[in-house]
């Protein structure tokens, strides 16, 4: 979600500043503006005196801008703390045993603790992601439960096998995990 909302933020803000830009350059080179554009003409300047303190005496002039200031700046700290906030973990370092060590990709991991998540008894599917550092990775596991099965059996048996298995295959000594359980809901039967 945060990178199509990265995406489209940056695209608006780059086409807006092209528009605005082209059109200022356009008018310096001696393109006849239309009668509705911000500026005349070549000597027009884009705000003059009189603009800027159009609305200064008017009392709703700075709450509206104060207010508009923090908007952005509120969305300015969202879109920051989504596009630093950790992603999903591109590589695990595996020890070999020989002080070298050996990089292991973290989809590769991803997809077999979400197939060995979703065999278990009871799971109807399964999603894992890695995140935190390559030396010490974190799993974060989401469980969508059949409607039958034992919440308590499902963690143990995700705990003890899945996450257990990626665990040791990977050569870590452990693999902090969060899961997230939810029961699928179940299904009306009909009689005849």
């Amino acid at each position: 979600m945060t990178r199509i909302v990265n995406r489209v933020l940056l695209g608006l803000a780059g086409l807006l500043l092209v528009v605005l830009g082209g059109s200022v350059l356009a008018v310096g080179l001696g393109v006849d503006p239309p009668s509705w554009w911000i500026h005349d003409g070549r000597h027009d300047v884009l705000l003059s005196d009189a603009d800027r303190a159009r609305w200064r005496a008017d009392g709703w002039w700075w709450p509206a801008v104060i207010a508009a200031l923090a908007v952005a700046v509120l969305l300015a700290l969202w879109w920051l703390t989504a596009v630093l906030r950790r992603r999903r973990l591109a590589e695990v370092l595996v020890d070999t045993g020989d002080g070298e060590g050996a990089l292991l990709r973290g989809r590769a991991l991803e997809g077999v603790l979400t197939a060995e998540a979703a065999a278990l008894e009871g799971v109807r599917g399964a999603r894992a992601s890695l995140t935190g550092r390559r030396s010490t990775p974190e799993a974060r596991v989401r469980l969508l439960l059949e409607p039958h099965a034992s919440p308590t059996e499902t963690l143990t048996a995700l705990t003890t096998e899945a996450l257990g298995h990626a665990r040791d295959s990977a050569g870590l000594t452990s693999l902090p995990a969060e899961a997230h359980l939810r029961a699928a809901k179940h299904t009306a039967e009909r009689v005849n």
